[in-house]
């Protein structure tokens, strides 16, 4: 699946690692995407609310559906992100640019997920959107 299609076609994102702090870049990329019309799911442990929104501390703890799991984890933390996705029923797992496992992403891919990696969702939405 392109990027492109993953970004029109999916809505609900959780952002794993999400932080509260505006100057951190999960923060900005999470509020652009909120401003762009997708609904944001924290997922942080130390937090109980970001941006107005319940934040869980894994995505098991998330209720309903998630389509796009958005990472700000290190590398060494996505085998288990990627298991919690896939249990989760996710259609993506999205690393952030700088974070590359692949053998998470085979195990993704293996389990039917779209998986792209080492790119920013706020980059890739802003040159699709032509802005």
């Amino acid at each position: 699946m392109e990027i492109k299609e993953i970004l029109a076609k999916y809505r609900i994102i959780a952002v794993v690692g999400l932080s509260p702090d505006d100057g951190k870049p999960s923060h900005e990329v999470a509020a652009y995407l909120k401003r762009a019309g997708y609904r944001i799911i924290p997922v942080n442990p130390s937090c109980t609310e970001i941006f107005g929104e319940p934040c869980y501390p894994t995505l098991a703890d998330i209720p309903g559906e998630v389509e796009i799991v958005d990472v700000f984890r290190r590398p060494e933390f996505l085998p288990e992100i990627v298991e919690q996705a896939i249990a989760k029923g996710a259609k993506v797992v999205w690393m952030q640019e700088g974070i590359v496992n692949p053998e998470a992403a085979a195990r993704a891919e293996q389990a039917g997920l779209a998986v792209v990696m080492d790119r920013c969702i706020l980059k890739e939405h802003v040159r699709l959107a032509g802005r």
